[in-house]
């Protein structure tokens, strides 16, 4: 059944049963991740639980990529457990809150366009760490309370459970995709578990989650300088950790869905949906891959299941329970393990010898950090600065100059690769100022001036000969370039020829 409706100026068209069917699932799942991400940041479960359903809601009505699922993260977690311990409670809702705000600010600044210096190597490490993280959390599962691993029946059981869950989210779509796979085993698992009496592990047993709607909450902080002094450091983590995972898994949604989201309008409803989520009793969040990558494949791709994801979280929350509770964790435990299989990029294994060494140099390392430090914003930084600094290096070696003289005397330049400031010294070398002729002409037509250094090299180069009293032309130069070379220097003449048109440094 399709039909198609205008949410929120987004035109889509609906499959009402599949969106319906996907964000009861995400929801389920949903559950013991905002439970465990409390934990990990100090925070009571229902902390957790109440950012899930406000993050999840905001952003499924006001974000920029329908389809994608928000709620209480890993990311966000361990950024905030130092100041809950220190500070308390109160003083992580106002961080969130002006997390929120920067977040609102940097959508507005339209700077979500920046992930797209992001290049795919780091993506590939980002997606591949943060898949191993998923599975990792998953063990957990197989521990018992005092932190041991489980033995003998209990664990045999779980691991049948587990193995029941992941066998029906791999073979059902082969037969049928009427209903999704990862519903259809958790309600299994759940059936066997409970008519059959079996003694596993339930939801219960990892936190009570029974509670009422968010109650409305102004941080009981003082508003004072100091107060800012403490929050602000970490509010900029939160909204930099927070956004950067967001806008990535917009784009690996996009590519999956073959679609285009905002990021910019994801960005700010990120900020929208933290603020509210500050001010009802929410320990804040972003986009969540794991619970994206299901409801996508279970074949949402509206705004519509990540609406019902958050409702039925607040359903479950004030009153279901009691049944939510008895849910066999090792269900939700083979959902997650599937998830994470299905986000690494397997693909990538193959490019080890078909992607230049300093790609799969930076794969590695982002893969590297975000596993064993979980600090998904410092491995994308670490990456984007890696690949940066290599793409600097390998063009700082393109610049070269051919040289010619032609029948008047005249000695031509023309040069060849970008001029920038990685290859403003290779340039300088170039030139024989003292025996070149009176007259000499330097051609930019296969060059391009990139940044004030370059700006700066050609004002050297120009000095230097007119120093010779000798003649320089240059010769294809944006006005650009011209403007910012006559701006340099009073005491530079240069003539001018043959101008093309781009910009020094454009702004977009």
């Amino acid at each position: 059944m399709q039909k198609v409706i205008n949410l929120f100026d987004f035109k889509q068209k609906v499959d009402y049963k599949t969106e319906i069917l996907s964000g009861l699932t995400v929801a389920l799942a949903l559950i013991p991740e905002a439970v465990a991400f409390a934990f990990i940041a100090g925070l009571s479960p229902l902390t957790g639980l109440y950012a899930a359903f406000v993050m999840g809601l905001v952003t499924s009505i006001f974000g920029g990529r329908p389809g994608m699922i928000s709620g209480a993260t890993g990311a966000v977690a361990v950024v905030i457990v130092a100041l809950a311990k220190t500070h308390g409670v109160e003083y992580i809702f106002a961080t969130v809150i002006l997390a929120g705000i920067i977040q609102m600010v940097a959508g507005f600044l339209k700077l979500g366009k920046l992930i797209r210096l992001v290049p795919q190597s780091v993506i590939y490490g980002f997606v591949n760490g943060l898949a191993i993280i998923i599975f990792m959390s998953q063990l957990a599962t197989f521990k018992s309370a005092d932190g041991n691993w489980l033995s003998g029946n209990m664990l045999y059981i779980l691991i049948g459970l587990v193995l029941l869950t992941m066998s029906i989210i791999w073979g059902m779509p082969k037969f049928t995709k009427a209903i999704p796979a990862s519903l259809t085993a958790i309600l299994v698992v759940f059936g066997l578990v409970y008519f059959l009496n079996i003694d596993t592990k339930t939801v219960g047993d990892l936190a009570s989650i029974k509670g009422g709607f968010p109650p409305f909450n102004i941080p009981q902080v003082p508003y004072n300088l100091e107060m800012l002094q403490i929050i602000f450091p970490y509010a900029a983590i939160v909204a930099g950790v927070g956004l950067i995972e967001s806008l990535l898994t917009l784009n690996i949604v996009d590519e999956l869905t073959e679609t285009h989201g905002s990021s910019n309008k994801e960005a700010v409803a990120q900020g929208a949906a933290n603020i509210v989520s500050g001010f009802f009793s929410g320990m804040g969040g972003c986009a969540m891959i794991g619970q994206s990558l299901i409801n996508i494949s279970n074949g949402a791709r509206a705004r519509l299941s990540g609406i019902v994801a958050a409702v039925m979280l607040l359903v479950f929350i004030m009153f279901g329970s009691s049944l939510i509770e008895k849910v066999p964790v090792a269900a939700l435990t083979g959902l997650m393990i599937m998830v994470a299989i299905g986000t690494f990029e397997w693909a990538s294994l193959k490019t080890f010898k078909k992607m230049p060494s300093s790609d799969i140099f930076v794969m590695v390392v982002v893969t590297l950090v975000t596993v064993f430090l979980h600090n998904l914003a410092l491995a994308v930084l670490i990456g984007v600065i890696i690949a940066a600094l290599v793409f600097a290096w390998d063009n700082a070696k393109r610049i070269r100059a051919r040289k010619s003289i032609d029948e008047n005397g005249v000695k031509h330049y023309d040069i060849f690769g970008p001029l920038f400031f990685g290859s403003t010294k290779a340039f300088s070398e170039k030139f024989d100022v003292l025996n070149d002729p009176n007259e000499v002409i330097i051609d930019f037509k296969e060059s391009r001036i990139s940044d004030m250094s370059a700006i700066e090299a050609l004002n050297k180069i120009t000095e230097r000969y007119k120093k010779a009293n000798k003649i320089v032309h240059l010769k294809h130069l944006s006005a650009d370039c011209i403007r910012l070379l006559k701006n340099a220097d009073d005491l530079i003449e240069v003539n001018i020829l043959e101008d093309p048109s781009y910009s020094v440094m454009p702004k977009d």
